[in-house]
């Protein structure tokens, strides 16, 4: 009796709908036209004989079942994707196709003064970036959706592999005028709760702040506003309140022409880790050890 087993095109279909939750986006994110798609998913639900997927002009419903068997493709693309990576990392260091999720705190600040000179010493990569929270990008890491991840530390990311790439340190900024003539290094009592400004949920770097503060009535009165931190240095300059930044958004030049003085925040826990994190057991760790060594050297 012969046995028919699922292909990868077909789990890759099933996948792309239950991430976009819409035949269309989920065809444009695969590269192929809806019929296409839809032809897939349904050759691969009659050949389970089961429904995967319950359809409405409005609304994509995965079933229980559906959902599982999502979950279980997911492991099977990884290790398919594992396959290749083997078989290509026996080839040239450091080459083909790199998928990488980066931080919105990061990717502004650092990429710019990093990519030219990959693609200028590493001309057979080809890296594929994705801005994500550091939650979606570690999802998307596990998932199989990128390859590796660049993101700030202390967070959640399971069980991974991890390069240190710096220390990057945190600023109080605020406003020229302040009336209170702030210090030089500038201690967590100093900072005013009702003028706290910080980027939303979903953001490490407020995480990161919050902690490094050691203050609980601040998670309760900051105001959590910001989508990104050229956002926050707007609200700042036009004397809403202060803020928090990284020191490599101030050395990227995030304050120019601006009317904000950022000084050093004075606590141990002052500094987030920057570190690129990958799939443990990865066949392609020498090639991700290579590329944390090229975001050191950047």
């Amino acid at each position: 009796m012969s046995t028919y087993l699922p292909t990868i095109k077909q789990l890759q279909y099933l996948v792309a709908l239950h991430e976009h939750g819409h035949f269309g986006r989920a065809a444009e994110a695969s590269f192929v036209s809806q019929s296409t798609l839809s032809a897939g998913i349904r050759e691969l639900e009659s050949l389970l004989g089961v429904t995967l997927v319950e359809r409405s002009r409005r609304v994509v419903r995965f079933t229980t079942l559906g959902e599982q068997v999502v979950e279980k493709a997911h492991r099977l693309l990884r290790e398919a994707e594992e396959l290749s990576d083997l078989v290509r990392a026996s080839g040239k260091p450091l080459s083909g196709t790199l998928r990488m999720s980066v931080i919105p705190t990061i990717a502004p600040f650092m990429l710019p003064r990093i990519l030219p000179r990959l693609r200028r010493e590493r001309p057979d990569l080809k890296l594929f970036l994705r801005e994500e929270t550091s939650q979606d990008a570690v999802e998307s890491l596990h998932h199989g959706r990128v390859d590796c991840v660049l993101l700030a530390l202390p967070f959640a990311t399971g069980e991974v592999d991890m390069a240190h790439i710096a220390d990057d340190r945190l600023y109080v900024a605020f406003p020229k005028d302040d009336p209170r003539d702030p210090p030089a290094v500038i201690p967590p009592s100093m900072i005013d709760e009702g003028r706290l400004l910080l980027l939303e949920d979903g953001h490490c770097l407020k995480e990161h702040a919050l902690a490094a503060c050691n203050r609980p009535e601040l998670r309760a009165s900051a105001t959590m506003i910001g989508t990104s931190l050229h956002t926050l240095v707007q609200m700042v300059n036009n004397d809403l309140g202060l803020t928090m930044l990284p020191e490599m958004a101030i050395e990227a030049g995030i304050l120019h022409e601006t009317d904000i003085v950022a000084r050093p925040l004075k606590s141990q826990a002052a500094s987030r880790e920057i570190a690129l994190i990958w799939r443990k057991n990865s066949p392609r760790k020498a090639d991700f050890e290579l590329l944390a060594e090229e975001l050191r050297a950047g």
